[in-house]
């Protein structure tokens, strides 16, 4: 991002206020990565050989499976009436299947989780679980499924999508998805260019290591802002509860290959719509020409067409601030704590 581009918007960066370094530049004129190992890098970009295009293909194969699986056991309503439960868990069936993955080809052996990081993780998986997982399924119902319901209901749109197909049911989803996250794109970066909204967002970036549990690390007030963006675009756009049940799969899916601790690369053509795991550990690292890049944590889309993307193939630490790890308390209370305090940690 660019000076001229914060300027626009009015208001301050809160980094900048953080006495974050300039990035450094090689003689070429490219930023310099410098990696945990201690490698420098210029530039940072993809070397095509064998081991990269593998890793390539891992994160599209595996979205695109679990989106066209869901869709499939909706409308052929695969598992009986309990269709919606089995296509629940085809969507949250990949942080096991991602954590079991990192433990042999973590990208970065410093980021394996150790047993009371990974008891942390589990709080924030519970909190956004037990929010998110009544709107999928019929097992029970709280006041944001519930709320969900009344706002389609009396949605002033008049816009239906009610597919009965799976292409139908997959493209309803697709237009959704790119419609909601240009709004979450502005969000997301008014965030981190706006001290006030970044005290909400700062629980998110307080991660000094990245993994598939890392993702639901969200602060309650932030939900307001960003969780709920997606659940609202569907309900006033008339969406069905079949074409919710695809988003979460894609969604869940994507975003936690996006937090993993892969050695994920980014697959040309598919990594100019889709946010990749490569892309997003650039947005959480330390270095804050990397952190103020690739908003969009499903679509990469809108930071190609607004200049904030960021294809590094390389990120030193992850974190915010100090870059240290923080308690609990301290990342509930980073919302409410004081201008100063926020910028000390």
């Amino acid at each position: 991002m660019t000076d001229q581009s914060i300027s626009t918007l009015g208001i301050g960066n809160p980094l900048d206020l953080m006495d974050r370094p300039s990035p450094e530049t090689g003689p070429s004129g490219k930023p310099i990565v410098r990696t945990e190992q201690g490698v420098i890098t210029e530039g940072s970009k993809v070397t095509w050989d064998r081991k990269a295009i593998f890793w390539s293909l891992p994160q599209p194969l595996l979205v695109a499976g679990s989106v066209l699986l869901a869709a499939a056991m909706v409308i052929n309503e695969w598992g009986g009436e309990y269709y919606r439960v089995w296509t629940l868990l085809v969507a949250v069936s990949s942080t096991p299947v991602l954590l079991i993955a990192e433990r042999f080809w973590a990208k970065k052996k410093s980021w394996l989780l150790k047993p009371d990081e990974m008891a942390e993780d589990v709080f924030w998986m519970a909190s956004g679980g037990l929010l998110w997982a009544p709107i999928i399924s019929d097992l029970y119902r709280t006041p944001v499924s519930e709320g969900f319901r009344a706002l389609r209901d009396m949605s002033p749109l008049q816009i239906e999508f009610q597919p009965t197909t799976v292409l139908g049911l997959i493209g309803a989803m697709l237009i959704i998805r790119f419609t909601s996250s240009f709004f979450y794109y502005w969000l997301h970066r008014i965030q981190h260019e706006s001290l006030f909204w970044w005290r909400m967002h700062a629980t998110h970036h307080h991660l000094t290591k990245m993994s598939a549990m890392r993702g639901n690390r969200t602060h309650p007030f932030e939900y307001l802002a960003l969780g709920l963006g997606t659940p609202i675009a569907l309900a006033l756009m008339g969406a069905s509860d079949d074409v919710f049940i695809v988003s979460a799969a894609f969604g869940m899916w994507n975003g936690k290959f996006n937090h993993a601790n892969l050695p994920m690369v980014s697959m040309p053509v598919w990594d100019w719509f889709f946010a990749t795991a490569q892309q997003h550990h650039c947005h959480h690292a330390l270095e804050r020409r990397q952190a103020d890049s690739n908003y969009g944590c499903d679509i990469i889309f809108w930071d190609r067409v607004f200049g904030t993307y960021c294809g590094d193939a390389e990120v030193g630490p992850a974190g915010a601030g100090k870059g240290v790890r923080l308690s609990i308390k301290d990342q509930l209370m980073l919302a409410l704590y004081s201008d100063e305090r926020l910028k000390s940690l």
